[in-house]
């Protein structure tokens, strides 16, 4: 048996897998965030000790003596918290969050210095850990002075796992501090934020171990002493492993609350003007890119809000037959937007609004407007040097097949629909794991999943899809002009 552990902003997953990667089962545990001022967005790390051995708990409890079969665990976290360590290894505060904002300002300052981008391949974002730090500095000094050691969440739990300071590549690409390319801290970066390499934990490849299960735990949960954990790996790259979108050229599209297109890399392809983010994959010599939509579900179900109808309710109403797209055009930046735009400050509109325009325009302009912010995705990764020539769907919105026939017909690509099984973060962390424990090949192992469908692009509406999308790409600069 193996063991993924995927710790996620609201609760830890406990997935596993057996030798031929079927799942046995799993359990869970809630964690809640405390927001104790706008923009702030904080866990104490004491919560996912807990949770987690919750989420074993629950597994052994469905699962009696399977434990004891494990032979590799994996660790997937979401990305970008700053947890910050004395020299006893003692949590000096709350673990800042990857959507808390305060550090705006500080991520500017750093962003400023051409350094960052050119050794990280990103622009510096406030959800980044680098800028964290710059603001703890600035305004709790005391805590700053006091760091020994700056853990991304997962390597926390893994200090807690295994005691030992162990980080890996693509979770630590999204500090701000690693030099991307060349797979290793900055000494220029960590010193751009008066840190040195001493405070940051080594690193390893996603598929290396990185520590061994400490003997009072094992016993605990029915396991074997010295069980190896993998690197692991941050969320998304830990998905793209449960997904197989590990090989140059294999891409996802995740439509979830927010919405992410995701491709594998065989090499750096930094593009940090498109706010397309560039990260080291999993696995070795692999790297990745990701579009990042900030409201993708999220935009359809605002409208469901507003309506009253539920998000199936109105998809049901456009039917099954996709339809060239209308006069009414839809900006799904509710909460600003990412790529290519980096603007917190944008904010959503619909366009060309008559007295005609039914509650079924509206979602269909929805619906396209998210698709067409993928597109923008994808010709920030085509600037980049990346061609993909299809992609997988995965996420809620998936479950839609004609906002998944307005994405293939706007990508002008086809998209795959997976067989029904659980690839995500916690299946993915277990791949490593097994990866880690067996030596296995990483390509062997993370294989994609059996197609069930394939939903094509309407060629007689390629031409529709192509003139609405230059409406579109018009909208930003004038809304912006407008409102700025």
């Amino acid at each position: 048996m193996y063991l993924g552990l995927d710790l996620g902003t609201s609760g830890i997953k406990a997935l596993l897998i057996d030798a031929g990667q079927s799942v046995i089962g799993s359990g869970h545990a809630s964690l809640d965030v405390s927001r104790p001022h706008p923009g702030w967005s904080e866990q104490d790390p004491a919560q996912w000790i807990r949770a987690c051995d919750e989420a074993i708990a629950e597994l052994r409890a469905s699962h009696p003596g399977q434990l004891a079969a494990v032979k590799g665990i994996g660790l997937s976290g979401h990305m970008h918290g700053a947890t910050l360590l004395d020299s006893a290894d003692k949590v000096l505060r709350p673990c800042i969050l990857w959507n808390d904002t305060r550090s705006h300002v500080e991520a500017a300052a750093l962003d400023a210095d051409p350094r960052f981008r050119e050794l990280t391949g990103n622009i510096v974002f406030p959800g980044f850990t680098a800028p964290k730090l710059a603001w703890v500095k600035n305004n709790e000094p005391a805590a700053f002075a006091g760091v020994a050691k700056v853990l991304l969440p997962k390597d926390f739990l893994r200090l807690w796992l295994t005691g030992e300071h162990i980080s890996e590549m693509s979770d630590s690409a999204g500090t701000a501090w690693l030099d991307v390319g060349k797979r290793r801290w900055s000494s220029e970066l960590l010193a751009a934020t008066s840190l040195d390499e001493r405070q940051m934990p080594s690193l390893v490849e996603g598929t290396d171990r990185a520590g061994a299960l400490r003997a009072e735990l094992a016993s605990k949960w029915g396991m074997q002493a010295g069980i190896p954990i993998a690197g692991g790996a941050g969320d998304n790259a830990a998905s793209a492993c449960g997904m197989g979108t590990v090989g140059a050229g294999h891409a996802f599209v995740s439509l979830g609350t927010s919405g992410v297109l995701f491709a594998a890399n065989a090499s750096y392809l930094p593009n940090p003007a498109s706010a397309v983010h560039t990260f080291c994959h999993a696995l070795p010599n692999t790297w990745h890119q990701m579009g990042v939509i900030l409201s993708a579900t999220d935009s359809l179900n605002w409208l469901s809000e507003i309506t009253g109808k539920g998000a199936g309710e109105l998809t049901a109403e456009l039917g099954d037959t996709l339809k060239a797209p209308g006069g009414v055009s839809f900006l799904p930046y509710l909460s600003g937007e990412r790529t290519p735009h980096n603007d917190s400050a944008i904010r959503g509109a619909f366009t060309g609004l008559g007295h005609e325009s039914s509650r079924a325009v509206l979602t269909q302009a929805v619906l396209d407007g998210v698709a067409f912010a993928f597109r923008d995705s994808l010709e920030a990764l085509r600037i980049a040097g990346t061609t993909l020539t299809r992609v997988t769907a995965i996420g809620g919105g998936s479950r839609s097949r004609y906002w998944l026939k307005a994405i293939a017909t706007a990508l002008g690509l086809p998209v795959d629909i997976p067989a029904d099984g659980d690839f995500g973060a916690a299946f993915g962390a277990a791949r490593l794991g097994l990866i880690a424990a067996t030596g296995a090949d990483p390509l062997d192992v993370c294989k994609a999943p059996r197609t069930d469908a394939t939903i094509e692009p309407d060629a007689a509406l390629g031409g529709a899809y192509a003139d609405a999308y230059d409406r579109y790409r018009a909208l930003y600069p004038a809304i912006r002009a407008a409102t700025a």
